[in-house]
Protein backbone atom coordinates (compact mmCIF):
# COMPACT_ATOMS: atom_id res chain seq x y z
CA UNK A 1 0.00 0.00 0.00
CA UNK A 2 2.86 2.39 0.82
CA UNK A 3 4.45 1.82 -2.60
CA UNK A 4 1.16 2.59 -4.36
CA UNK A 5 0.80 5.82 -2.41
CA UNK A 6 4.27 6.99 -3.42
CA UNK A 7 3.58 6.04 -7.04
CA UNK A 8 0.36 8.06 -7.00
CA UNK A 9 2.11 11.12 -5.55
CA UNK A 10 4.76 10.89 -8.25
CA UNK A 11 2.38 10.69 -11.20
CA UNK A 12 -0.68 12.74 -10.25
CA UNK A 13 -1.02 16.54 -10.32
CA UNK A 14 -2.63 17.34 -6.98
CA UNK A 15 -2.35 20.98 -5.82
CA UNK A 16 -2.62 21.61 -2.09
CA UNK A 17 -3.78 24.47 0.09
CA UNK A 18 -0.83 26.78 0.60
CA UNK A 19 -1.32 27.06 4.33
CA UNK A 20 -0.57 23.36 4.67
CA UNK A 21 2.99 24.02 3.55
CA UNK A 22 3.63 27.57 4.81
CA UNK A 23 6.47 27.88 7.30
CA UNK A 24 6.34 30.34 10.19
CA UNK A 25 9.20 32.31 8.62
CA UNK A 26 7.34 32.61 5.32
CA UNK A 27 4.14 33.54 7.17
CA UNK A 28 5.92 36.54 8.66
CA UNK A 29 7.20 37.65 5.24
CA UNK A 30 3.71 37.17 3.80
CA UNK A 31 2.13 39.46 6.39
CA UNK A 32 4.79 42.12 5.92
CA UNK A 33 4.35 42.07 2.16
CA UNK A 34 0.55 42.33 2.42
CA UNK A 35 0.72 45.28 4.81
CA UNK A 36 2.76 47.12 2.20
CA UNK A 37 0.26 46.21 -0.49
CA UNK A 38 -2.70 47.38 1.60
CA UNK A 39 -1.02 50.74 2.14
CA UNK A 40 -0.40 51.08 -1.61
CA UNK A 41 -3.97 50.15 -2.53
CA UNK A 42 -5.41 52.66 -0.06
CA UNK A 43 -3.51 55.45 -1.81
CA UNK A 44 -3.80 54.24 -5.43
CA UNK A 45 -7.48 54.94 -6.18
CA UNK A 46 -6.91 55.86 -9.85
CA UNK A 47 -4.28 55.09 -12.46
CA UNK A 48 -2.68 58.51 -11.94
CA UNK A 49 -2.43 57.95 -8.19
CA UNK A 50 -1.13 54.41 -8.73
CA UNK A 51 1.63 55.77 -10.97
CA UNK A 52 2.51 58.64 -8.62
CA UNK A 53 2.77 56.33 -5.62
CA UNK A 54 4.82 53.81 -7.62
CA UNK A 55 7.29 56.53 -8.60
CA UNK A 56 7.59 57.66 -4.99
CA UNK A 57 8.29 54.08 -3.87
CA UNK A 58 10.74 53.53 -6.75
CA UNK A 59 12.77 56.61 -5.96
CA UNK A 60 13.15 55.42 -2.37
CA UNK A 61 14.62 52.23 -3.87
CA UNK A 62 17.20 54.14 -5.92
CA UNK A 63 15.38 54.47 -9.26
CA UNK A 64 15.91 57.69 -11.23
CA UNK A 65 13.89 59.22 -14.02
CA UNK A 66 15.02 58.10 -17.46
CA UNK A 67 16.23 60.77 -19.87
CA UNK A 68 16.96 59.94 -23.54
CA UNK A 69 20.67 59.54 -24.14
CA UNK A 70 21.62 58.92 -20.52
CA UNK A 71 24.39 56.36 -20.06
CA UNK A 72 23.23 53.07 -18.54
CA UNK A 73 25.17 50.09 -17.25
CA UNK A 74 24.40 46.87 -15.41
CA UNK A 75 22.56 47.49 -12.17
CA UNK A 76 21.23 50.93 -13.09
CA UNK A 77 17.57 51.56 -12.21
CA UNK A 78 15.35 53.93 -14.20
CA UNK A 79 11.68 54.85 -14.53
CA UNK A 80 9.70 56.51 -17.30
CA UNK A 81 6.21 57.95 -16.86
CA UNK A 82 3.89 57.98 -19.84
CA UNK A 83 1.78 61.11 -19.36
CA UNK A 84 1.37 60.39 -15.68
CA UNK A 85 -1.08 57.56 -16.39
CA UNK A 86 1.26 54.65 -17.16
CA UNK A 87 4.73 53.75 -15.97
CA UNK A 88 7.73 51.70 -17.05
CA UNK A 89 10.67 50.80 -14.81
CA UNK A 90 13.86 48.97 -15.74
CA UNK A 91 16.83 47.42 -13.99
CA UNK A 92 19.67 46.99 -16.47
CA UNK A 93 20.96 43.42 -16.61
CA UNK A 94 24.43 41.98 -17.08
CA UNK A 95 23.61 40.57 -20.50
CA UNK A 96 23.05 42.54 -23.68
CA UNK A 97 19.50 43.43 -24.72
CA UNK A 98 20.23 41.16 -27.69
CA UNK A 99 19.57 38.31 -25.20
CA UNK A 100 16.09 39.71 -24.62
CA UNK A 101 14.32 41.30 -21.67
CA UNK A 102 12.28 39.87 -18.81
CA UNK A 103 9.05 41.86 -18.75
CA UNK A 104 6.16 41.92 -16.32
CA UNK A 105 3.09 43.86 -17.45
CA UNK A 106 0.13 44.79 -15.28
CA UNK A 107 -2.51 47.50 -15.52
CA UNK A 108 -3.47 50.12 -12.94
CA UNK A 109 -6.87 51.25 -14.25
CA UNK A 110 -9.99 49.79 -12.65
CA UNK A 111 -13.75 49.97 -13.30
CA UNK A 112 -15.27 53.22 -12.09
CA UNK A 113 -17.69 56.05 -12.92
CA UNK A 114 -16.21 58.84 -15.08
CA UNK A 115 -17.76 62.28 -14.97
CA UNK A 116 -19.06 63.42 -18.34
CA UNK A 117 -17.47 66.53 -19.83
CA UNK A 118 -20.60 68.59 -19.07
CA UNK A 119 -21.56 66.82 -15.84
CA UNK A 120 -23.15 69.32 -13.47
CA UNK A 121 -26.92 69.86 -13.41
CA UNK A 122 -29.79 70.61 -11.04
CA UNK A 123 -33.15 68.86 -10.85
CA UNK A 124 -35.86 69.42 -8.22
CA UNK A 125 -33.44 71.48 -6.15
CA UNK A 126 -30.82 68.74 -5.98
CA UNK A 127 -27.45 68.93 -7.75
CA UNK A 128 -25.97 65.95 -9.59
CA UNK A 129 -22.99 64.89 -11.69
CA UNK A 130 -23.71 62.94 -14.90
CA UNK A 131 -21.40 59.94 -15.36
CA UNK A 132 -20.31 57.44 -17.99
CA UNK A 133 -19.21 54.13 -16.50
CA UNK A 134 -15.71 52.89 -17.34
CA UNK A 135 -14.95 49.20 -17.86
CA UNK A 136 -17.14 46.19 -17.19
CA UNK A 137 -19.35 46.83 -14.18
CA UNK A 138 -22.60 45.55 -12.74
CA UNK A 139 -24.38 48.90 -12.59
CA UNK A 140 -26.60 47.98 -9.67
CA UNK A 141 -23.53 47.51 -7.47
CA UNK A 142 -22.70 51.22 -7.76
CA UNK A 143 -25.90 52.56 -6.19
CA UNK A 144 -26.26 53.36 -2.49
CA UNK A 145 -22.55 53.03 -1.67
CA UNK A 146 -20.18 55.80 -0.53
CA UNK A 147 -18.20 57.33 -3.38
CA UNK A 148 -15.12 59.51 -3.59
CA UNK A 149 -14.13 61.88 -6.39
CA UNK A 150 -10.54 61.71 -7.68
CA UNK A 151 -8.79 63.13 -10.71
CA UNK A 152 -7.47 66.26 -12.37
CA UNK A 153 -8.90 69.42 -13.85
CA UNK A 154 -6.72 71.09 -16.50
CA UNK A 155 -7.50 74.75 -16.96
CA UNK A 156 -7.32 76.51 -20.29
CA UNK A 157 -3.95 78.03 -19.37
CA UNK A 158 -2.51 74.55 -18.72
CA UNK A 159 -2.62 74.62 -14.93
CA UNK A 160 -3.33 71.16 -13.55
CA UNK A 161 -5.52 70.99 -10.45
CA UNK A 162 -5.59 67.77 -8.43
CA UNK A 163 -9.01 66.90 -7.02
CA UNK A 164 -9.63 64.49 -4.16
CA UNK A 165 -12.96 64.59 -2.33
CA UNK A 166 -14.03 61.94 0.14
CA UNK A 167 -10.73 60.22 0.96
CA UNK A 168 -10.02 62.22 4.08
CA UNK A 169 -12.06 61.13 7.09
CA UNK A 170 -13.44 64.67 7.48
CA UNK A 171 -14.41 64.99 3.80
CA UNK A 172 -17.98 64.58 2.60
CA UNK A 173 -18.67 61.58 0.38
CA UNK A 174 -21.01 61.21 -2.60
CA UNK A 175 -23.63 58.65 -3.65
CA UNK A 176 -25.78 57.36 -6.53
CA UNK A 177 -29.39 57.02 -5.35
CA UNK A 178 -31.54 53.89 -5.78
CA UNK A 179 -35.26 53.24 -5.49
CA UNK A 180 -36.80 52.22 -2.21
CA UNK A 181 -38.21 48.65 -2.38
CA UNK A 182 -41.70 49.96 -1.60
CA UNK A 183 -41.82 51.67 -5.03
CA UNK A 184 -39.55 49.37 -7.01
CA UNK A 185 -42.04 46.79 -8.23
CA UNK A 186 -41.45 47.63 -11.90
CA UNK A 187 -37.68 47.92 -11.43
CA UNK A 188 -37.46 44.52 -9.76
CA UNK A 189 -39.17 42.82 -12.70
CA UNK A 190 -36.24 43.79 -14.92
CA UNK A 191 -33.02 41.85 -15.38
CA UNK A 192 -30.01 42.92 -13.31
CA UNK A 193 -28.42 44.52 -16.38
CA UNK A 194 -31.56 46.55 -17.13
CA UNK A 195 -32.67 47.59 -13.64
CA UNK A 196 -30.19 50.48 -13.41
CA UNK A 197 -29.76 52.28 -16.77
CA UNK A 198 -26.36 53.82 -17.36
CA UNK A 199 -27.88 57.28 -17.61
CA UNK A 200 -29.30 56.85 -14.09
CA UNK A 201 -25.85 56.59 -12.50
CA UNK A 202 -26.04 60.24 -11.47
CA UNK A 203 -24.09 61.29 -8.39
CA UNK A 204 -25.85 63.36 -5.75
CA UNK A 205 -23.58 66.26 -4.76
CA UNK A 206 -25.69 68.88 -3.00
CA UNK A 207 -29.10 70.24 -1.97
CA UNK A 208 -28.68 73.67 -0.36
CA UNK A 209 -29.59 76.61 -2.66
CA UNK A 210 -27.39 79.63 -3.17
CA UNK A 211 -28.71 82.74 -1.43
CA UNK A 212 -30.05 84.72 -4.37
CA UNK A 213 -33.17 84.91 -6.57
CA UNK A 214 -31.77 83.34 -9.75
CA UNK A 215 -32.25 79.88 -11.26
CA UNK A 216 -30.25 76.68 -10.60
CA UNK A 217 -29.43 77.92 -7.12
CA UNK A 218 -28.25 74.52 -5.82
CA UNK A 219 -26.01 74.05 -8.83
CA UNK A 220 -24.59 77.53 -8.25
CA UNK A 221 -23.97 76.78 -4.59
CA UNK A 222 -22.08 73.58 -5.45
CA UNK A 223 -20.08 75.36 -8.15
CA UNK A 224 -19.16 78.11 -5.71
CA UNK A 225 -17.78 75.48 -3.29
CA UNK A 226 -15.69 73.93 -6.05
CA UNK A 227 -14.48 77.34 -7.18
CA UNK A 228 -13.50 78.29 -3.65
CA UNK A 229 -11.65 75.00 -3.04
CA UNK A 230 -10.07 74.42 -6.45
CA UNK A 231 -10.36 77.70 -8.36
CA UNK A 232 -12.31 76.08 -11.21
CA UNK A 233 -15.38 77.09 -13.23
CA UNK A 234 -18.00 74.89 -14.89
CA UNK A 235 -16.26 75.22 -18.27
CA UNK A 236 -13.12 73.64 -16.77
CA UNK A 237 -14.95 70.30 -16.53
CA UNK A 238 -14.57 70.09 -20.31
CA UNK A 239 -10.82 69.48 -19.89
CA UNK A 240 -11.02 67.37 -16.75
CA UNK A 241 -10.59 63.69 -15.89
CA UNK A 242 -12.65 63.13 -12.76
CA UNK A 243 -13.58 59.67 -11.52
CA UNK A 244 -15.99 58.47 -8.86
CA UNK A 245 -14.54 55.47 -7.04
CA UNK A 246 -15.84 53.48 -4.05
CA UNK A 247 -15.27 55.14 -0.70
CA UNK A 248 -14.17 52.00 1.11
CA UNK A 249 -10.91 51.59 3.00
CA UNK A 250 -8.83 48.46 2.42
CA UNK A 251 -9.55 45.97 5.19
CA UNK A 252 -8.62 42.48 6.35
CA UNK A 253 -11.44 40.04 5.67
CA UNK A 254 -12.33 36.93 7.67
CA UNK A 255 -11.99 36.16 11.34
CA UNK A 256 -8.57 34.69 10.56
CA UNK A 257 -7.57 37.83 8.61
CA UNK A 258 -6.47 35.65 5.69
CA UNK A 259 -8.09 37.80 3.00
CA UNK A 260 -7.94 41.42 1.86
CA UNK A 261 -11.00 43.39 0.77
CA UNK A 262 -10.79 46.61 -1.20
CA UNK A 263 -11.44 48.50 -4.40
CA UNK A 264 -9.08 48.00 -7.34
CA UNK A 265 -7.44 44.62 -6.69
CA UNK A 266 -7.95 44.18 -10.44
CA UNK A 267 -5.21 44.85 -11.28
CA UNK A 268 -3.25 46.83 -8.73
CA UNK A 269 -2.66 43.64 -6.76
CA UNK A 270 -0.44 42.40 -9.61
CA UNK A 271 1.01 45.86 -10.28
CA UNK A 272 2.27 45.99 -6.72
CA UNK A 273 3.71 42.47 -7.01
CA UNK A 274 5.71 43.59 -10.05
CA UNK A 275 6.88 46.72 -8.29
CA UNK A 276 8.12 44.94 -5.19
CA UNK A 277 9.80 42.29 -7.34
CA UNK A 278 11.72 44.77 -9.49
CA UNK A 279 12.75 46.60 -6.31
CA UNK A 280 14.03 43.36 -4.80
CA UNK A 281 15.78 41.75 -7.79
CA UNK A 282 19.55 41.66 -7.32
CA UNK A 283 22.05 41.82 -10.19
CA UNK A 284 19.74 40.32 -12.83
CA UNK A 285 21.25 38.52 -15.79
CA UNK A 286 18.80 40.05 -18.26
CA UNK A 287 17.36 43.55 -18.16
CA UNK A 288 14.10 43.55 -16.19
CA UNK A 289 11.18 45.77 -17.15
CA UNK A 290 8.06 46.47 -15.11
CA UNK A 291 5.05 47.95 -16.90
CA UNK A 292 2.06 49.59 -15.23
CA UNK A 293 -0.33 50.23 -18.11
CA UNK A 294 -3.58 52.15 -18.43
CA UNK A 295 -6.81 51.52 -20.37
CA UNK A 296 -6.83 47.71 -20.06
CA UNK A 297 -10.42 47.74 -18.86
CA UNK A 298 -11.50 49.34 -22.15
CA UNK A 299 -9.27 47.41 -24.56
CA UNK A 300 -5.74 48.80 -23.97
CA UNK A 301 -6.11 51.46 -26.67
CA UNK A 302 -4.93 55.06 -26.44
CA UNK A 303 -1.61 56.74 -25.73
CA UNK A 304 -1.34 55.24 -22.23
CA UNK A 305 -2.66 51.75 -23.07
CA UNK A 306 -0.58 48.64 -23.76
CA UNK A 307 -1.07 49.04 -27.51
CA UNK A 308 0.65 52.42 -27.36
CA UNK A 309 4.00 52.92 -29.08
CA UNK A 310 5.27 54.39 -25.80
CA UNK A 311 6.51 50.91 -24.87
CA UNK A 312 8.49 50.60 -28.10
CA UNK A 313 9.88 54.09 -27.56
CA UNK A 314 11.18 53.24 -24.09
CA UNK A 315 12.67 49.85 -24.95
CA UNK A 316 14.19 51.10 -28.20
CA UNK A 317 16.07 53.76 -26.23
CA UNK A 318 17.47 51.04 -23.96
CA UNK A 319 18.44 48.96 -27.01
CA UNK A 320 20.12 51.87 -28.80
CA UNK A 321 22.47 52.28 -25.87
CA UNK A 322 23.78 48.79 -26.64
CA UNK A 323 23.56 48.87 -30.42
CA UNK A 324 20.78 46.28 -30.47
CA UNK A 325 17.79 46.27 -32.81
CA UNK A 326 14.39 46.44 -31.13
CA UNK A 327 12.94 43.55 -33.15
CA UNK A 328 15.87 41.31 -32.24
CA UNK A 329 15.42 42.20 -28.58
CA UNK A 330 11.68 41.43 -28.65
CA UNK A 331 12.27 38.08 -30.35
CA UNK A 332 14.38 36.90 -27.39
CA UNK A 333 12.24 38.48 -24.65
CA UNK A 334 9.61 36.93 -22.41
CA UNK A 335 6.70 38.57 -20.64
CA UNK A 336 4.55 37.70 -17.66
CA UNK A 337 1.20 39.36 -18.23
CA UNK A 338 0.47 39.98 -14.57
CA UNK A 339 -3.31 40.11 -14.33
CA UNK A 340 -5.87 38.65 -11.99
CA UNK A 341 -8.02 35.61 -12.67
CA UNK A 342 -11.39 34.46 -11.40
CA UNK A 343 -11.35 32.54 -8.11
CA UNK A 344 -13.72 29.60 -7.75
CA UNK A 345 -16.73 30.65 -5.67
CA UNK A 346 -18.81 27.77 -4.21
CA UNK A 347 -21.83 30.07 -4.14
CA UNK A 348 -21.82 30.06 -7.95
CA UNK A 349 -20.14 26.77 -8.94
CA UNK A 350 -22.12 26.54 -12.18
CA UNK A 351 -19.98 29.15 -14.00
CA UNK A 352 -16.66 27.36 -13.42
CA UNK A 353 -15.17 24.05 -14.47
CA UNK A 354 -13.84 22.94 -11.12
CA UNK A 355 -10.85 20.95 -12.39
CA UNK A 356 -9.47 24.02 -14.13
CA UNK A 357 -10.64 26.84 -11.83
CA UNK A 358 -8.29 28.82 -9.60
CA UNK A 359 -8.79 28.32 -5.88
CA UNK A 360 -8.20 30.75 -3.05
CA UNK A 361 -5.00 29.96 -1.09
CA UNK A 362 -3.58 27.69 -3.81
CA UNK A 363 -1.05 30.22 -5.06
CA UNK A 364 -0.56 32.29 -8.18
CA UNK A 365 -2.86 31.40 -11.06
CA UNK A 366 -1.17 30.60 -14.40
CA UNK A 367 -3.41 30.99 -17.44
CA UNK A 368 -2.08 29.47 -20.64
CA UNK A 369 -4.89 31.31 -22.40
CA UNK A 370 -7.69 33.73 -21.59
CA UNK A 371 -10.25 35.04 -24.08
CA UNK A 372 -13.74 33.68 -24.66
CA UNK A 373 -15.58 30.99 -26.59
CA UNK A 374 -13.04 29.40 -28.97
CA UNK A 375 -10.08 31.14 -27.28
CA UNK A 376 -10.93 34.41 -29.03
CA UNK A 377 -8.90 37.38 -27.82
CA UNK A 378 -5.93 35.53 -26.35
CA UNK A 379 -2.29 34.82 -27.14
CA UNK A 380 -2.30 31.20 -25.84
CA UNK A 381 1.18 30.82 -24.36
CA UNK A 382 3.52 28.27 -26.01
CA UNK A 383 3.90 24.98 -24.14
CA UNK A 384 7.64 25.63 -23.86
CA UNK A 385 6.98 28.84 -21.93
CA UNK A 386 4.52 27.09 -19.60
CA UNK A 387 7.16 24.44 -18.89
CA UNK A 388 9.76 27.14 -18.24
CA UNK A 389 7.46 28.83 -15.72
CA UNK A 390 6.78 25.52 -13.96
CA UNK A 391 10.50 24.98 -13.58
CA UNK A 392 11.52 28.40 -12.27
CA UNK A 393 8.56 28.59 -9.88
CA UNK A 394 9.29 25.16 -8.44
CA UNK A 395 12.97 26.03 -8.10
CA UNK A 396 12.05 29.17 -6.13
CA UNK A 397 9.48 27.61 -3.81
CA UNK A 398 6.52 29.35 -5.44
CA UNK A 399 3.13 27.67 -5.19
CA UNK A 400 1.23 27.91 -8.46
CA UNK A 401 -1.92 26.51 -10.03
CA UNK A 402 -3.09 26.19 -13.63
CA UNK A 403 -6.48 27.74 -14.30
CA UNK A 404 -8.90 29.20 -16.81
CA UNK A 405 -11.46 32.00 -16.59
CA UNK A 406 -14.76 30.12 -16.30
CA UNK A 407 -16.44 27.36 -18.27
CA UNK A 408 -16.16 27.17 -22.04
CA UNK A 409 -18.90 29.39 -23.56
CA UNK A 410 -19.78 30.84 -20.14
CA UNK A 411 -18.07 34.15 -20.83
CA UNK A 412 -14.42 34.99 -20.50
CA UNK A 413 -12.07 37.92 -20.41
CA UNK A 414 -8.82 39.29 -21.71
CA UNK A 415 -5.56 40.85 -20.52
CA UNK A 416 -2.64 42.69 -22.11
CA UNK A 417 -1.02 39.35 -22.99
CA UNK A 418 -2.03 39.29 -26.65
CA UNK A 419 -0.69 42.81 -27.24
CA UNK A 420 2.70 41.77 -25.89
CA UNK A 421 2.63 38.50 -27.86
CA UNK A 422 1.79 40.45 -31.03
CA UNK A 423 5.18 42.13 -30.60
CA UNK A 424 6.84 38.70 -30.98
CA UNK A 425 7.38 38.36 -27.23
CA UNK A 426 6.63 34.99 -25.60
CA UNK A 427 3.91 35.81 -23.06
CA UNK A 428 2.00 34.02 -20.32
CA UNK A 429 -0.69 35.23 -17.91
CA UNK A 430 -0.06 34.91 -14.18
CA UNK A 431 -1.85 36.59 -11.31
CA UNK A 432 -3.96 36.58 -8.18
CA UNK A 433 -7.36 34.80 -8.10
CA UNK A 434 -10.09 37.31 -7.15
CA UNK A 435 -13.53 36.92 -5.60
CA UNK A 436 -16.19 39.48 -6.67
CA UNK A 437 -13.98 40.71 -9.52
CA UNK A 438 -14.98 44.16 -10.89
CA UNK A 439 -17.24 44.80 -7.89
CA UNK A 440 -16.69 47.98 -5.87
CA UNK A 441 -15.21 45.78 -3.12
CA UNK A 442 -13.13 42.82 -4.30
CA UNK A 443 -11.51 40.09 -2.19
CA UNK A 444 -8.15 38.34 -2.55
CA UNK A 445 -6.10 35.89 -0.48
CA UNK A 446 -2.99 37.16 1.27
CA UNK A 447 -1.26 33.89 0.44
CA UNK A 448 -1.98 34.27 -3.27
CA UNK A 449 -0.80 37.90 -3.21
CA UNK A 450 2.53 36.87 -1.73
CA UNK A 451 2.99 33.98 -4.17
CA UNK A 452 2.33 36.33 -7.08
CA UNK A 453 5.11 38.60 -5.83
CA UNK A 454 7.42 35.58 -5.58
CA UNK A 455 6.43 34.63 -9.15
CA UNK A 456 7.53 38.02 -10.48
CA UNK A 457 10.75 37.90 -8.49
CA UNK A 458 11.50 34.39 -9.79
CA UNK A 459 10.97 35.56 -13.38
CA UNK A 460 13.22 38.59 -12.94
CA UNK A 461 15.92 36.61 -11.13
CA UNK A 462 16.09 33.62 -13.52
CA UNK A 463 19.55 32.87 -14.92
Amino acid sequence: MEEKKDYRAELFYEPKNGYDRLSSEEAGKLEGYCEGYKAYLNVARTEREAVNEAIALAEREGFVEYAPGMSLSAGDKVWFSNRGKALMLAVIGKKSAAEGLVIAAAHVDSPRLDLKQVPLYEDTEMAFFKTHYYGGIKKYQWTSIPLELHGVVVKKDGEVVDVVIGRDKDDPQLVVNDLLPHLAADQMKKTLSEAIPGENLNILIGSVPYDDEGSDRVKLAVMSILNSRYGITEEDFISAELYAVPGFDVRDIGLDRSLIGGYGHDDRVCAYAELRAIFDVEEPERTCVCILADKEETGSDGVSGMKSQAFEWFVSRLCEQQGVSLVDCFAKSMCVSADVTAAFDPNWPEVSEKRNAAKINYGVGLNKFTGSRGKAGTSDAPAELVAYMRRILDENGVQWQMCELGKVDQGGGGTVAMYMANRNIDTIDAGVPVLSMHAPFEVVSKYDCYMTYKTMLAAYSAK
